[in-house]
């Protein structure tokens, strides 16, 4: 994780927050936090009530749970 994403993630009581920069949508966020944008949906199901918004303005603090484990009972292609 590079120096300015570090500096967009706070812990706050435990839970991880992200501050939005002005410009950012949904899936350069979920790039940004976890690694590759096809985790925007768990993200905006964090943060539900923001799901109106579809470009950021600067200052959002979004919840960043963890990524849940990859359920092994499927297959692996299913796990992409």
């Amino acid at each position: 994780m590079d120096k300015a994403v570090r500096e967009t993630i706070l812990c706050v009581g435990g839970m991880k927050m992200y501050i939005t920069k002005q410009g950012q949508c949904w899936d350069e966020i979920a790039k940004e936090v976890y690694g590759n944008e096809k985790y925007a949906d768990y993200l905006m199901e964090a943060n539900r009530t923001y799901l109106a918004i579809f470009v950021f303005p600067c200052g959002i603090q979004l919840n960043t749970p963890a990524l849940p484990a990859r359920q092994t009972n499927q297959p692996p292609w299913r796990n992409v």
